[in-house]
C-alpha cells in the first residue's frame, strides 16, 4: 500500500515514542482529538479523512493507568471503524495485562489477559503488533493476527557496544531461561541461572545460583522489570557470588511503587531498558537507569506490515 494511505495515530500513554516512529517512516502524524471530557470520560474525535486506509494506532497499555490507555484504545478503534478505514492495527509495545494469563490451583481470579483480548476483537481490530509478549501462548487468545516482535536485536547491539570484559549471562528465574539462553547464544557465552522461591506475591527469596559467575560480568535478562525486587536481590546474591559486575537488560520498564529507591541502594550497577514504556521523571533522573529506543524496529515493521512483507527476516538476517 502507497504511503499516503498509511495512517498513524496514536493515544497519549507513550506519545514520545509514537513521534518518534512516525519521524521514522516520515508521514505526518494523524489528525485526532485524543482527550477527556470534564468527568474524565475519554473523548476522541478523527480530524481528518481515513476512509479505504491502513490505519495504525500506537498505544501502550502501561503505567501509570493501563485501564484508562485500553479503554481509550478501544475507542479510538471504534472511531475509525466508523469511518471506514480499511483496515486498523494496534501496535501495543507494552501490552497490560499479560502476567495475568491463567489462573492458579484454588483461586478465584479471572485470566485478564484473555478478557483483554476479547475486548479487543470486539473492537474491531484486524491486526495487533506487540514487543516482548510476557508470556508467548497469549498469542493462542487471539482470533486475528498477531506480530511478536523482539527487542532482543536493540538490547544485544548496545551489550555489543559496551565491551563488557569475561560475560556471563544470567537467568533471574527457572520461567526466563529460554530468553536468556537465546542472548547467551548470539554473545557465545556461559549462561546462568538464579533459582528463587516465592513464599507469597512481590516478595522474592534467592535461594541459588546455577553457574559460576565469580570475577564475571553479569548480565540479567528479563522481560519486564516492576518492583524491582528480583533484579536488586539477584545482583545482591551475584556480587556475593564474586561478580564484578551486575547489569540488567529489560524490554519493559514498569517500574513501580519504590522499584526506584531499591534500584538505587542495590548492588545493581545499570538497569537498561526500551521506551515501550516512558520512564517517569523519578526513574528518568535515575543515574543507574538508561533507555534505548524501540521505535526503529516499529518503524520497519509498521512498513513491512502495510507493504505485506517479510517481517522474520529482520530477526532472522544477521
Amino acid at each position: 500500500m502507497s504511503l499516503d494511505k498509511i495512517k498513524i495515530f496514536n493515544g497519549n500513554s507513550n506519545i514520545s515514542l509514537s513521534e518518534e516512529i512516525i519521524h521514522k517512516i516520515k508521514i505526518p502524524k494523524g489528525k485526532a482529538i485524543v482527550t477527556k471530557f470534564s468527568d474524565n470520560e475519554s473523548q476522541v474525535e478523527i480530524m481528518e479523512n481515513v476512509r479505504g486506509c491502513d490505519v495504525f494506532i500506537i498505544q501502550s497499555t502501561c503505567p501509570p493507568s493501563p485501564a484508562e490507555a485500553l479503554m481509550e484504545l478501544l475507542i479510538m478503534v471504534d472511531a475509525l471503524k466508523r469511518s471506514s478505514a480499511s483496515r486498523i492495527t494496534a501496535v501495543i509495545p507494552y501490552f497490560g495485562y499479560a502476567r495475568q494469563d491463567r489462573r492458579s490451583r484454588l483461586t478465584r481470579v479471572p485470566i485478564t489477559a484473555k478478557l483483554v483480548v476479547k475486548m479487543i476483537e470486539a473492537a474491531g481490530i484486524d491486526r495487533i503488533l506487540t514487543v516482548d509478549l510476557h508470556a508467548d501462548q497469549i498469542q493462542g487468545f487471539f482470533n486475528i493476527p498477531i506480530d511478536n516482535i523482539y527487542a532482543q536485536p536493540v538490547l544485544i547491539k548496545d551489550i555489543l557496544s559496551k565491551n563488557y570484559k569475561d560475560i556471563v549471562v544470567v537467568s533471574p528465574d527457572v520461567g526466563g531461561v529460554v530468553r536468556a539462553r537465546a542472548v547467551a547464544k548470539k554473545l557465545n557465552v556461559n549462561l546462568a541461572i538464579i533459582d528463587k522461591r516465592r513464599p507469597e506475591p512481590n516478595k522474592i527469596k534467592i535461594m541459588n545460583v546455577i553457574g559460576d559467575v565469580e570475577n564475571c560480568t553479569c548480565i540479567l535478562i528479563d522481560d519486564i522489570v516492576d518492583t524491582a525486587n528480583t533484579l536488586c536481590q539477584a545482583a545482591d546474591v551475584l556480587k556475593q557470588k564474586g561478580a564484578t559486575k551486575v547489569i540488567s537488560y529489560v524490554t519493559h520498564a514498569v517500574i513501580s511503587g519504590n522499584s526506584v529507591e531499591s534500584i538505587n541502594n542495590s548492588k545493581l550497577d545499570e538497569l537498561i531498558t526500551t521506551n515501550t514504556i516512558p520512564l517517569s521523571k523519578q526513574a528518568s533522573n535515575c543515574n543507574k537507569i538508561k533507555q534505548l529506543s524501540i521505535a526503529p524496529t516499529l518503524a520497519e515493521v509498521i512498513k513491512r506490515i502495510s507493504e505485506e512483507k517479510s517481517i522474520s527476516e529482520i530477526f532472522t538476517s544477521n
